[in-house]
């Protein structure tokens, strides 16, 4: 399998869709559009290798004594998702629940009318209290022509934040008690056959998840690990998921290691480099950015909670592709805030740019569309369409060709 950074080949087929308002989507790296749709192809295969057959026959005849070269990749063979040299994907979550499972091909097709692009990877999550594998969700999303991004979160019912380890706790992982579990979880993973972004234990460097390092000994040194107990313990488990998916097979896995974009607490125990489980077992880096979540907070720029944070990544590996995989902020009326005060569109409209132009090594930017009630009844709406100028920002943000939408295909060469 080619490298995941690896320079574009003529093999690669970027499949270009065109968006609700019927605007075709730009084309990149050369690369030559069969197909509106991903997903009609895959309805409708058969028709697709007719039509292709009939486009290289007419191309042979026209080109006479012209030999003229005609990519294919079928999404439904072995294929990578390639990282572009130019521009980053773009994608989301798409408040799909309070489980965060509830994909339907509605809410992602009304996501993507609304803010006028198709979304090249779209996020959900499998928590561990579910006891199975996503296929159904996954489908929906592949067949869609977009990339699964999938939270796997060792995570029991009611999944109450800010509350210590539960069975799935790290130490009866690494005891070996779920073994079974994470077997038949790679197993279905395996078999579903297509790419997938995976992510174990998201936001790990937080304390409101209970796999978070605060809860398994914090900055307890340990001078076997040469490292400290909570980050290790983490990292421990991290790696003993990932050796058992692998040794399942599942190949078609790409997992990345996910922080919040500055740990809390903020100590130097609680880094990213403490946690991280080395190279060998990340393919991206990924990052949580959000700005203002609660009405009594502020609402910082981007470079604020982008800058320290990415060359913190960027200094684990000088080579895996960075993606902000979730970024957010609410809407409020920001009543009591100081003049000088960044309100939603003008952080969406920054965040948009400076993501492609001031952070070279991302190459993907995954907008949180969600909204919720808060214990005092205010709501905390982080969704793109919390008003009419924040909708707008993002629309035009997004409409730029660096923004890519669709995603490049790679058929990997059988063995």
């Amino acid at each position: 399998m080619s490298e995941i950074g690896s320079k574009i080949n003529p093999e690669i087929l970027r499949y270009n869709q065109n968006d609700k308002n019927g605007m075709a989507s730009s084309t990149r790296q050369n690369n030559i559009p069969l197909i509106q749709r991903f997903r009609n192809r895959i309805r409708a295969g058969a028709t697709l290798r007719t039509t292709i057959a009939l486009i290289g026959f007419s191309f042979a005849v026209i080109g006479c004594r012209q030999h003229v070269a005609v990519p294919q990749v079928d999404p439904n063979g072995p294929v990578e998702v390639v990282i572009p040299d130019h521009g980053a994907y773009t994608g989301a979550f798409m408040d799909f629940g309070d489980a965060e499972d509830d994909v339907t091909l509605e809410t992602v097709e009304d996501f993507e009318e609304m803010v006028g692009k198709h979304q090249a990877i779209i996020v959900s999550s499998s928590y561990w209290g579910e006891q199975n594998f996503p296929t159904d969700n996954l489908n929906v999303i592949w067949r869609h022509g977009s990339l699964p991004l999938v939270f796997w979160s060792p995570w029991d019912k009611p999944y109450e934040e800010d509350h210590g380890p539960d069975k799935f706790a790290l130490t009866e992982i690494l005891a070996g008690k779920w073994d079974s579990y994470i077997d038949k979880w790679a197993d279905a993973a395996r078999d579903f056959s297509h790419p997938l972004i995976v992510v174990f234990g998201v936001e790990m460097n937080g304390t409101w998840f209970p796999w978070s390092g605060a809860y398994y000994g914090g900055a307890e040194w340990v001078a076997q690990y040469n490292n400290w107990k909570g980050p290790e313990t983490f990292r421990r488990a991290y790696r003993y998921v990932v050796d058992r998916v692998r040794a399942r097979g599942a190949s078609n896995i790409k997992w990345m290691f996910h922080t919040n974009n500055y740990p809390y607490p903020y100590e130097t125990w609680n880094s990213a480099a403490a946690y991280y489980p080395g190279s060998d077992y990340v393919d991206w880096l990924g990052l949580s950015v959000y700005g203002q979540q609660y009405k009594d907070e502020p609402n910082p720029d981007v470079p604020s909670l982008v800058d320290w944070p990415y060359q913190e990544m960027s200094r684990l590996d000088p080579h895996k592709p960075i993606m902000i995989a979730e970024w957010a902020t609410g809407e409020f009326p920001l009543t009591t805030a100081p003049p000088s005060a960044m309100h939603k569109p003008a952080w969406i409209k920054q965040g948009l740019e400076l993501f492609r132009t001031r952070y070279p090594r991302i190459k993907a930017a995954l907008y949180w569309h969600e909204r919720w009630q808060n214990a005092d009844g205010s709501y905390s709406n982080l969704r793109v369409n919390s008003s009419v100028e924040s909708l707008q920002a993002y629309r035009l943000g997004i409409a730029h060709p660096d923004w890519l939408g669709d995603l490049i295909l790679r058929a990997i060469p059988k063995s």
